[in-house]
This record gives C-alpha cells, sequence and structure tokens, in this order.
C-alpha cells in the first residue's frame, strides 16, 4: 500500500478508534482494577437498562458509508489517475522485511475493534456487533489491492490481502475467546537517518516519515496478564508485557541495491512491557477517549533488544 493512501484510511480509521472510545463497553469478565467497570453507572436494583437512542444505527451507518464512499472516491480522483491494466498481481512479500504487512495488520485490528465497540453502542448485541463489525478492516484496506491491480506500476498484493484479513480475525477469535481484547497490536516510531538518505522514499518531514520510514517502526503484541489470572489477582492490568518486532538498514527493499549504498538489512527482536492507559482509573470521558485512542501505540519504556549483530542490547527506554 502506497503512503497516500494510507493517509487516508489512516485518518477514516481514526474516526472509528474515536468514535468506538465514545461507545466503549465493559468487558464480560471485568477485573476489579477496571477503570470501564469502576466507572460505569450501575442500575438500581431491578431496574430495567435505558433504551438505546433510535437514531445512533443509522448515524452510525450513515457516518461509515459517507466515509468510506468519500475516502475511495478522493482516491480514484486524486491518485489512480493514469493508465489503467489488466488486473494483475504483483509479489512483494520479500519486501521490507515484512513489516509492511504487519502494520497491514495492525491497522485492520483496530478499525475493527472500532467498528465493533462503535455498533455496540447504537444498540446491536455484542454477537450482532462482532459479525457485522468484525470484518471491517479487512473490507476497508482491500479494495486498495484492486486499484493497485489495475496500475501498471504495481499489482494487487496477496500477502497485502491476507495481512488485512489477520488483522481483522484477530480482533474477532478474542472477542469470541474472552469477550475481550486482552492480546493488543501496538506500535512505536522512532527517527532514523535513513530517511535522509532517500527522502523521496522514506519521507522528507516527520509526518511522511511515519508513514513511510519502516527503520523507525517497531510493532508491538501487548499481553493483557491480568485477564488470564484468577479474579482477586494483584497483577495490574495496566502493566502489560509486549514483544516488539522491527528491522534496521533498509534504505531499500532490494537487498542488492542495499548493499551496493553499504548497508545489511536485519531484523530486530524486542522484550519491553507496555502501560495500557485503558486501566487507569479516571471520570474524565475526555481521557477516556484519550486512552482509548492512544491504546494504539506502545509508550515509551525500557526494553531488551536482540539482533544478528549486535546481539543482546539492552536500552534504557526504548520507542
Amino acid at each position: 500500500m502506497r503512503p497516500l493512501q494510507r493517509v487516508f484510511l489512516l485518518i477514516l480509521g481514526c474516526l472509528l478508534a474515536v468514535a468506538g472510545a465514545r461507545a466503549q463497553v465493559p468487558p464480560v469478565r471485568p477485573a476489579a482494577n477496571d477503570s470501564v467497570t469502576l466507572l460505569a453507572p450501575r442500575p438500581a436494583l431491578g431496574a430495567a437498562p435505558a433504551p438505546v437512542p433510535r437514531h445512533r444505527l443509522p448515524l452510525v451507518i450513515g457516518t461509515f458509508a459517507t466515509g468510506y464512499a468519500g475516502t475511495y472516491y478522493a482516491l480514484s480522483r486524486g491518485w489512480y489517475t493514469g493508465p489503467r491494466s489488466l488486473f494483475h498481481w504483483f509479489d512483494d512479500s520479500r519486501e521490507w522485511k515484512q513489516l509492511d504487512k504487519v502494520g497491514h495488520l495492525w491497522g485492520a485490528f483496530h478499525e475493527s475493534r472500532g467498528a465493533v465497540d462503535w455498533l455496540r453502542w447504537a444498540g446491536l448485541t455484542p454477537k450482532q456487533a462482532l459479525w457485522y463489525g468484525g470484518f471491517v478492516g479487512f473490507l476497508l484496506q482491500s479494495p486498495i489491492e484492486y486499484f493497485d491491480g489495475r496500475d501498471p506500476a504495481y499489482g494487487a498484493s496477496a500477502t497485502d490481502l491476507a495481512a488485512n484479513f489477520a488483522g481483522s480475525a484477530g480482533l474477532i477469535a478474542q472477542q469470541l475467546a474472552w469477550g475481550e481484547v486482552r492480546l493488543m497490536p501496538k506500535v512505536s516510531f522512532r527517527k532514523t537517518p535513513y530517511a535522509l538518505r532517500r527522502p523521496n522514499v522514506l519521507g522528507s518531514n516527520l509526518g511522511e516519515r511515519l508513514l513511510k520510514d519502516y527503520n523507525g517502526q517497531t510493532y508491538w503484541l501487548c499481553a493483557d496478564v491480568g485477564a488470564f489470572l484468577p479474579e482477586g489477582s494483584r497483577w495490574p492490568r495496566w502493566l502489560q508485557p509486549a514483544l516488539g518486532y522491527g528491522a534496521q538498514q533498509m534504505l531499500y527493499n532490494d537487498a542488492d541495491a542495499n548493499r551496493a549504498a553499504g548497508l545489511d538489512a536485519y531484523r530486530q527482536y524486542y522484550l519491553s512491557f507496555d502501560i495500557d492507559l485503558r486501566h487507569i482509573p479516571t471520570r474524565s470521558k475526555a481521557l477516556r477517549t484519550v486512552f482509548y485512542v492512544a491504546s494504539i501505540f506502545h509508550l515509551p519504556a525500557p526494553a531488551l533488544e536482540l539482533n544478528r549483530k549486535r546481539g543482546l542490547v539492552l536500552h534504557g527506554l526504548y520507542h
């Protein structure tokens, strides 16, 4: 997926995330220190739950449909304006040490998460919200492959589609198994020197580099250990072990071109922990929204890195 496409989908994904934040509901088996549960209003004994306003579901459907159609209309008019070819595939599975694929998974997961929470807020049952919203990430990102498949300079990517599916399926599987998200994919970013050497591809400013410089991206899988422990456990749910993956020295996605530039791309693996802000108690709706959206990012923390060039590396504060 090309950077401009990511910008459009990131904007729509952020809308889903913010909507999901406002629609967040407690998990099936909340922990005693779960901030959402602690702050949720408790109905009087025997009282019926408040009815969901009828306007919510049409509002959700209309907002998403408008955003979805507008996104792809803008892409078709502003980007895919050149010559078209017959639909064809392109194998990009070996490029960028697969960090772009992990990015597809991360994006689809969180777009689906926001959609499911939004639909529950609109009045659907948890099961209905899961099946109607669970594949939103896949449906949101995958039509890009059709447009790329008609572009003579590119081609549709089967591995992009697989990563999109894996992201949405990962959200659905967790909701079916546990009724909540316990394994959260996250991302962090740090500036690297490589973008200065190839700014047209890796970005000429910070905003572009966030999307285009894979050397600076690290993807994490954070585990909500407290959710797996018996009720009454003293493990704080906001403290979560995290496994990370990244890569360095990727100036070109072609290995020969990279070596000609004096670089040797290599993978990095990390062990760290994360602070899940969703489990920090607060009575502020604004802060709960911020914490929900921020839950897609891994916060700076000490980390242990393993790579084939330097072996084990200890970072006092990795971001």
